[in-house]
């Protein structure tokens, strides 16, 4: 499957914006969602997974209770929705996809990922 993130822009600290990974030549469905982030000369981060069906979901500690992952398998995208944004979250986030036969699984290891997209660059102001 091929991802395509967008959605990325400027905001200013305590603002909200969502991310967007639209995949083609596959069904989203069957596949596991994350999101990674990466700060330049520093390494790809786990932000958030969801699973195939969308009941399972995971985030690291420094995004949670802010940040939301969501997805609509009809319309063959993921989501990620950021509120109270700050400087900090600025950096290029990716969406991934990963085959998985069962519906409940969550991922949150770069390695896990076989399908990424090519980032959207997330700068927040202070």
């Amino acid at each position: 499957v091929q991802l395509q993130a967008s959605g990325g822009g400027l905001v200013q600290a305590g603002g909200s914006l969502r991310l967007s990974c639209a995949a083609s030549g596959g069904a989203l469905r069957n596949y596991v969602v994350a999101w990674f982030r990466q700060v330049p000369g520093e390494e790809r981060e786990f932000v958030a997974t969801i699973s195939r069906s969308g009941g399972h979901k995971d985030y690291a500690d420094s995004v949670k209770g802010r940040f939301t992952i969501s997805r609509d398998n009809t319309q063959n995208t993921g989501y990620l929705q950021m509120n109270s944004v700050k400087p900090d979250d600025t950096a290029v986030y990716y969406c991934a996809a990963a085959w998985r036969t069962h519906s409940n699984v969550i991922l949150t290891t770069r390695g896990s990922f076989n399908s990424w997209g090519q980032g959207t660059l997330v700068t927040v102001s202070s």
